[in-house]
């Protein structure tokens, strides 16, 4: 990893999740790669306008998808607050975000709503509920999309994270499992920020936590996952997730990236072998190999991650989080920064969430 401050790791983290959105804006959701070839080349380097009649036709390239829109609305929330306030972020959900849906996928900020917001906008807007009861059964990574930003603000503070993490999810994605891996997301980009790399190691510093009592994963084993020692009695501490099998994912992707008897080449067929759908248990293995393989070149991952196609929005944002978070801002492309649309205001949201850290 480079020699980078935690702050700058953390502007990275977050400008690298934007530039993901951006990029994949044009190219996403194309499933037959033959397609994607033929409407964008055989390497995508930029930021490309969507095709008419696709997905966010009518945006421009450069700019975010609703994924953006809402991470940014996070941003928002975390530097005005100080931190998270659920309160706050529900409240311009209310008033920002879902006065412009319908309900309809085609529809919103960005020109797509996903299933969870759509969900939620139909428990909230035309049931009434309130927001305790809003959370469906979506298995995707959207809630990873926005609350990257509270696993950056709350990289030092792992119990913090994790609580405010699973508070913000289960707004929009009730399911557990999803929750656990959202949760060991963020607990992987905060591990990042503070300057650890994404490498077999990783993932025993994260069972660390959770023997402390700081990550709430349920785990019996002892150290190295071997067996419990005879007569020790099962810990009294049951976590709120009931194993902690979301948090070894990582090494092992970083096992498989760093082995020369394993070779996904070229790279962007991570998709290929991890699957190109968009549910979380799809996605997370191919963002974890690419973070680890290309860990101090940003360009290299978030390129890899758009051109597999397929859910590569997704890709390509959780891709971006993680690589930046280890390169930090400086490891960017200027020209990706220059080319994302309110690129500016942006950074100075990252920055302001970055102070925080």
């Amino acid at each position: 990893m480079k020699d980078t401050t935690i702050q700058e790791r953390a502007t990275g983290a977050i400008m690298g999740a934007l530039i993901g959105d951006a990029l994949a804006l044009g190219p996403h959701w194309y499933y037959d790669l033959t397609e994607l070839r033929r409407d964008y080349g055989e390497w995508i380097a930029d930021y490309t306008d969507p095709k008419p009649g696709r997905y966010h036709s009518g945006q421009k390239a450069g700019q975010l998808s609703q994924a953006g829109y809402i991470l940014t609305l996070m941003l928002q929330s975390l530097g005005d607050c100080g931190g998270y306030n659920e309160t706050d972020f529900c409240r311009r959900l209310d008033e920002e975000l879902f006065p412009l849906l319908d309900g309809s996928p085609m529809n919103g900020p960005g020109g797509y709503t996903s299933q969870s917001i759509r969900e939620a906008w139909k428990r909230r807007v035309q049931q009434k509920l309130p927001w305790n009861q809003t959370g469906g059964h979506a298995d995707t990574t959207e809630a990873i999309e926005r609350t990257l930003a509270i696993a950056v603000r709350y990289a030092r503070q792992p119990g913090k994270m994790a609580s405010a993490v699973t508070g913000n999810t289960v707004l929009t994605q009730a399911d557990d499992t999803v929750v656990s891996m959202t949760v060991a997301y963020g607990a992987v980009l905060a591990m990042l920020v503070q300057g650890h790399p994404l490498d077999p190691s990783l993932s025993a510093r994260l069972m660390q936590l959770v023997k402390t009592g700081e990550l709430p994963f349920h785990a019996v084993t002892s150290e190295n996952l071997q067996a419990p020692n005879p007569g020790v009695p099962e810990p009294s501490r049951a976590g709120r997730f009931a194993s902690p099998d979301a948090l070894l994912t990582p090494s092992y992707m970083a096992s498989a990236a760093a082995d020369p008897g394993i070779r996904i080449e070229p790279a962007w067929k991570v998709s290929l072998v991890y699957g190109m759908p968009c549910a979380i248990y799809h996605q997370l293995p191919a963002a974890y190999y690419l973070a680890a393989r290309f860990h101090d070149d940003f360009e290299s991952a978030i390129l890899h991650a758009v051109n597999g196609g397929g859910q590569n929005q997704a890709r390509a944002i959780l891709t971006g989080a993680l690589v930046g978070a280890q390169t930090g801002i400086s490891g960017i492309p200027q020209r990706l920064l220059d080319g994302l649309d309110n690129s500016a205001s942006l950074r100075r949201l990252a920055d302001q969430i970055a102070a925080q850290v």
